[in-house]
Order: C-alpha cells, then structure tokens, then sequence
C-alpha cells in the first residue's frame, strides 16, 4: 500500500512537472494542447492543472480562438504568484535583477566593482543589498520571493555549498554560498555565468528550438556553455566551458589566469584594450571604464587605420576561437553574448568569415553563428531561472 501511493505521488508529480514546465515556457496554451504536447490523457491535464489553479501557480488567460463550438480557456503560469533574483556578478559590476513568475523585469539595480579589487565579501554585500533594494522598490515581501540565483566568473564546484574558483579575480575556492548566505534565508543557486546565460538563451532567446548549442560569453573575460541534447555540459567537477583559457596561440600574450596565449588574451575586453593601448604605442585609451573604453575604439575604427587594424585582428582571433568550438562540439548555433560581444556586434560578419577559414567544412554548414537576443542583462535573467528550475523540476512543489 505504502509502495502504491509512493509510485502515485510520483507520477502525479511528473506529471505536475511536465505541464507546469510546458506552461512557463510556452503558454498560454489550452488543455488540449497540454495533451497533445505532453502525451498526458485529458483527464489527467484537467485533474493536474485544477489543482495549479486551486494553488494560485496557473491562471486562466481568456479563450482561445475557436472555430466554432464551445471555445477552449487558455492557461498561463500566474505572474504574481512568486518573484525571482537574478543576480550577475561581472568583474566590472554586481547587477541585481527582480522578476515576476513570468519573468516581468520589475526592479534592478547595479554596483560598481573595482577589477583590481574584487573581494568576495565586498560581492557579497552586494549582492544582500541589491536583494533589499529591488524588492523594495518592487514592494515585494521576501517571503513571496522564490529564490536568488547567482552567474558569477569562474568555475563553481557545486555541494552542500556552492565554492568559487575564480583566478582571474585572485579567488581560490571562496565560499560565496556561505558567504551571501549568512545574511539570508533565501534559497541561493550559484552557477557560472556563460552558463547562466546559456539557460536563458535556450529558454527566451537565440537558443530556443536547438538541441546542440554553444553559448559565447565575451565580457572582460571569456567562457562558453556548451548545450549538448538540450542539457549543459558541466564535466567532471562543472568546469567544462572554460572557453577562454583554451590556447589560441603557444607562447602567446600573458593571459590574467598565468598561462600564455589564452583566447581571453586576444579577445576578452581588457585584452582588446590592451592591444589597442599597445598599437597606440602606450597611449591611454579614452574612457573611464572598460566599457567606455571599448566604445571609444569602436568609434574611432570609423576614422582610424590603427584602431581598425584591431578590430579586424579581433574578429580574427575570435572566429579562430568559434571554429574550435564548432569542431570540437559540432553545434547547431555558436550565440555569442556578453557586453562586449554587444559591443562588437558589428564585427560578426568578420567573425563568421574567419570561423568558415578556420573549421571544418562540414560541421561549419551544418552551424549558425549568431549574437544573442537577450543583450547585456542574459546573465541576470538566466540565474533568475535558476530557482524556477528548481521549482519546475519538482513539480511546482514550494520548498518550506
């Protein structure tokens, strides 16, 4: 008896998962279409999704269009029923994002991080006032907020508490979990950031239909998320993607990880700027910031022999970089993200040329090689899904 209400509860709970995951990610839909989508009977769908409208999780979103007969209600998840945190945490800034269950942007915030200083606990307290301000300014009461999900740089060891390995910002196994942890009780989910916006590229963005993909993260520095059969590809310890630290050249430029010749030493932004500083035989760049620099040489290719030569040598390295990737993992789409991929959009003609010189014919045919949809916030929306995953995945079944 005990085994039989095991195995239903089971079931029911799939079940739930099954529908309320097709709710979020393609609704509004009718019953009908559940069924027809999810291969559940019709009694099961109307049984399931009376007991999500009774918890508040599905909402009815009018009729739909009807060729005649009695029209069909669709479902929609229920925007108010939960709120999300999405959180990036770059090497330039900490963005905290809030959103409704619908994935509604409704407040954000930014801090500004200085590169040469990124402490953990500086981030950390970032990230639990970014938490206390959007949902301020949102009027958003803590306990209806459903969890925070975090994309940060580097590698995250996943356990009981997430760790950080991040030597580009001097981290050696930081405890960023505990860390933010200790001043709520929210539920926290960390994940690298290329794979954060790997997820929210698949669920909202330029990644939605494929099955094989690679997700391009090009900011101050690189790293890619690599979707093979519709699931991410985490390796042995969550370190697969470590895109920018593959060797573009042997011996090359010192890259900020201690080896030479990493990609991220040709075409991550503070690499760009480097070289730009270099060609301008040790002139400042204009700009305040990264950013501001980055934008200054993208002008300036308008006029200057200099700054265009840089430009063109970066599309260059960077479609050499998005060949290996199509070699190594034969995709469907390369996406490239990321701010300074924005940035650089211009350049993706250049970029697909140089890939084309430099993979193999075949698996280069059979791949597109795009910019993301999402633009700059991808990384905060794609943690901001983490908690929805979560919740997905077990049914739509809050955790106390």
């Amino acid at each position: 008896m005990e085994l039989a209400r095991a195995t239903n509860r089971s079931v029911r709970l799939r079940n739930r998962s099954a529908l309320l995951t097709k709710l979020f990610l393609d609704g509004p839909l009718t019953r009908q279409d559940l069924a027809r989508s999810t291969g559940l009977s019709q009694p099961a769908v109307s049984n399931v999704v009376a007991d999500l409208i009774d918890e508040g999780v599905v909402a009815e979103a009018g009729a739909a269009e009807s060729d005649g007969g009695r029209p069909s209600m669709l479902l929609r998840v229920a925007p108010r029923f939960a709120f999300v945190v999405g959180v990036d945490v770059g090497e330039t800034r900490v963005r905290v994002e809030l959103f409704d269950f619908a994935m509604t942007l409704l407040a954000s915030i930014e801090y500004p991080l200085d590169p040469a200083r990124t402490e953990p606990d500086v981030v950390a307290g970032h990230v639990l006032a970014g938490i206390e301000a959007v949902t301020g300014q949102a009027r958003v009461g803590i306990g209806d907020v459903l969890g925070v999900g975090i994309g940060v740089s580097g590698v995250v060891e996943q356990g009981v508490e997430a760790v950080v390995d991040a030597q580009a910002l001097g981290w050696d196994r930081v405890p960023l979990q505990r860390l933010i942890g200790a001043g709520t009780d929210l539920p926290l989910h960390i994940d690298n950031g290329a794979k954060t916006l790997g997820q929210a590229e698949m669920w909202f963005g330029a990644g939605r239909g494929a099955r094989h993909a690679v997700f391009a993260l090009v900011g101050s520095g690189v790293g890619a998320s690599v979707v093979t059969n519709g699931a991410t590809y985490r390796g042995a310890s969550s370190s697969a993607g470590e895109w920018g630290h593959t060797t573009l050249v042997y011996g090359g430029r010192a890259c900020r990880c201690g080896a030479r010749g990493c990609l991220e030493a040709y075409v991550g932004a503070e690499a760009i700027i480097d070289r730009y500083r270099e060609a301008r035989r040790g002139r400042a760049v204009p700009g305040e910031d990264e950013e501001s620099q980055l934008a200054a040489l993208v002008a300036a290719a308008e006029t200057s022999a200099t700054a265009r030569r840089v430009l063109d040598d970066t599309a260059g390295y960077l479609g050499a970089g998005v060949a290996n990737l199509i070699n190594l993992f034969n995709p469907e789409r390369v996406v490239l993200g990321g701010w300074a991929a924005m940035a650089l959009g211009d350049l993706l003609p250049a970029v697909r040329e140089a890939a084309g010189r430099q993979a193999l014919r075949q698996p280069y045919r059979q791949a597109s090689i795009e910019l993301c949809r999402l633009g700059v916030d991808a990384v905060a929306l794609g943690a901001a899904t983490l908690p929805i995953a979560r919740f997905l995945s077990e049914g739509g079944v809050r955790r106390a």
